[in-house]
């Protein structure tokens, strides 16, 4: 006998975890290291555990709420790319206003978390969302959409300054520029795996629209937010040990290289899927460079 079906509460909530993407962690651990890295500089090492929580839980939330405003916008799209033909709302499993529902629950949430830091935090939480909703429907007028998503992965940055300190400095924009050309590199990374399928709906990403110069390119983009990564945050946590993170880091962008350099669906999607161990790396260096200088 087959086993019975499971109840209907559970069968919905776990439909509500694959639209949020909780069993691939990839992604919001790719937000969250240089938001904690921010939080550690903006302070000038440990936070406190509020802080902490509030960032930690608000970047797991938000990216959960991106994930369903995503599948929403792309649902016409991601029905006609095998990776996502299956997801929840392009499958016609949970309905598009049922995902936004989610979604709309999951922000209020992370709000009220932003709501027991301070007013300059709240009021910069305005323009974190609106980049948020924006970056879905970009892919269809923007050649780089990625550009876009690097501003939306990278506001963790200046929030943490402006949670810790009650304002945003400039050192925080330029950290905000340094990573968003890390997003630009895992994310034309990511957008080599469906270049095939893109092409053919029309979709536009900078995979298609750097062509043959992608590898270059994505190389590039990781050169530039290394250099700019560790020119800003020298002057605040230098030392060996962010030096050693700044090495490491680079040897990982070299196995980057390697994995990408036929352009093959295999080497590109698991390239993307490491970068949240480079975010870690410099996260790391951030940490034991200010705790033990």
């Amino acid at each position: 006998m087959s086993p019975p079906p499971p109840p209907a509460w559970r069968a919905r909530l776990a439909l509500y975890l694959d639209l949020i993407r909780w069993d691939r962690p990839a992604g919001w651990l790719l937000l969250l290291w240089p938001t904690l890295s921010a939080l550690w500089l903006a302070a000038g090492g440990w936070p406190g555990w509020h802080l902490l929580v509030v960032f930690v839980a608000g970047t797991i939330l938000m990216r959960s709420a991106g994930c369903c405003v995503n599948d929403v916008a792309d649902r016409e799209f991601d029905r006609h790319v095998k990776r996502t033909a299956q997801r929840p709302v392009t499958s016609g499993r949970i309905s598009a206003r049922e995902a936004l529902a989610v979604g709309a629950a999951l922000a209020l949430v992370a709000f009220a978390l932003v709501l027991t830091t301070n007013p300059v935090a709240v009021a910069w939480s305005f323009a974190a969302l609106a980049v948020a909703v924006v970056y879905p429907y970009t892919k269809r007028f923007f050649s780089m959409p990625q550009a876009v998503l690097g501003v939306a992965f990278s506001f963790g940055i200046p929030m943490a300054f402006a949670a810790v300190r009650g304002e945003v400095p400039p050192l925080a924009w330029g950290l905000l520029l340094a990573n968003a050309f890390w997003v630009l590199a895992y994310d034309t990374e990511y957008a080599m795996v469906d270049r095939d399928d893109d092409l053919r709906i029309g979709i536009q990403t900078s995979a298609i629209t750097l062509g043959r110069w992608d590898v270059a390119a994505v190389l590039a983009f990781y050169a530039l937010h290394l250099v700019l990564w560790g020119a800003l945050v020298w002057p605040l946590a230098g030392g060996p040990w962010l030096a050693l993170a700044l090495a490491v880091a680079a040897a990982q962008v070299v196995w980057h290289a390697w994995l990408i350099r036929d352009r093959s669906r295999e080497g590109c999607l698991r390239a993307f899927r490491l970068n949240h161990w480079l975010g870690a790396t410099l996260f790391a260096g951030v940490v034991l460079s200010l705790a033990l200088r």
